[in-house]
């Protein structure tokens, strides 16, 4: 047995199910499900074209609604494309009819959702949405319904049988229809040219933010806080501003605050194995790396990560233009700053 996995206390008066039963049960939904998505790859054609051109040359929103497990797909849906440049939001069928079609304007799209394409709360607010002059798309598993009929346009999400083996839980369902929706949000994020930095800025609390929004003039060490020693630094002084810094570094810089080198604790451990190596005589440039690795303070912090994980270094020097020493950062503002 897994060393992770820990045998469940037995529950009185209930059947203890057959281990192998279970397994085959849950792979079989899964190959229920996967055959019923690849069903939906000859779907994606000029209709599923059309549902996406009428979304991007909305001048409103994509509103999305539902009833039951089909609303929650819905509000999925709506999350979806709003996070993928698409300005959306998810309004209840039920709810709708009681005033909160209010907040449905004549600029916006509905997508509305039923497997039956049959569901009363959806089809009473259909004459409203029509009346308004709103665009209907429709996301059903019937394309003879009611709701497919009074759409502009109808997506067929329909699958030969639900995973549940009673046929009454919405399963596979409603997977077809959520990946329908991912079709959708993905396919317009590509045509708007949608980038990564976009995403970001929808996501700025969340890693992918951290990692993509902030920038290395955002937490590197400033003025005082860089470890540098002029040119004619002895090694004794490049050490001592070193372990005043606590950076594992520090530049060496020209009369102009240009970089010259970096000298680092690396550097210092071979100069030590070196018995003609004095501490208070030997000037610093005879021992530091010469092509040191540095970075712009307007590039990106997760870039700096990248360049100390593949060159296997702890610390960058950050530079302008122009090469003058403008800041110094190590792994450990970038594991503080969640970046890695």
């Amino acid at each position: 047995m897994n060393a992770n996995i820990h045998p469940l206390p037995q529950a009185t008066g209930r059947i203890d199910p057959n281990p192998g039963l279970i397994v085959t049960s849950a792979r079989a939904v899964i190959d229920n499900e996967a055959k019923a998505l690849l069903a939906l790859h000859p779907r994606i054609d000029a209709t599923f074209v059309a549902a996406c051109r009428t979304m991007l040359a909305c001048p409103g929103r994509v509103v999305t609604t539902g009833m039951g497990k089909s609303g929650h797909i819905a509000r999925k849906i709506a999350a979806t494309l709003a996070s993928t440049g698409t300005p959306s939001f998810y309004v209840h069928s039920g709810e709708a009819s009681h005033g909160d079609l209010g907040m449905i304007t004549e600029h916006d799209v509905v997508l509305a959702l039923s497997n039956s394409g049959e569901t009363d709360e959806v089809l009473t607010i259909v004459p409203v949405i029509k009346r308004q002059g709103n665009a209907l798309i429709a996301m059903t598993g019937r394309p003879e319904s009611t709701l497919a009929r009074l759409a502009d346009i109808h997506l067929d999400v329909a699958v030969e049988e639900e995973a549940c083996p009673l046929g009454l839980a919405p399963t596979t369902s409603t997977t077809a229809a959520l990946v329908m929706g991912d079709a959708l949000a993905v396919a317009m994020l590509e045509a708007r040219g949608f980038t990564s930095q976009d995403f970001a800025r929808s996501h700025p609390a969340g890693s992918l933010g951290r990692r993509l929004l902030l920038h290395i003039s955002d937490i590197m060490h400033a003025g005082e806080e860089i470890p540098r020693v002029g040119q004619h630094a002895t090694l004794s002084q490049a050490v001592m501003e070193m372990s005043h810094k606590r950076l594992g570094m520090t530049a060496v810089v020209d009369d102009d605050n240009r970089l010259l080198g970096v000298f680092t604790d690396g550097d210092l451990r071979r100069t030590m194995d070196d018995p003609n190596a004095d501490l208070r005589s030997t000037p610093v440039m005879d021992v530091m790396n010469r092509q040191p690795k540095s970075i712009g303070p307007e590039r990106l912090a997760v870039e700096a990560a990248r360049m100390m994980e593949e060159h296997k270094i702890s610390a960058v020097i950050v530079v302008d233009d122009e090469q003058h020493v403008v800041g110094a950062l190590n792994i450990h503002d970038l594991l503080r700053a969640r970046v890695v």
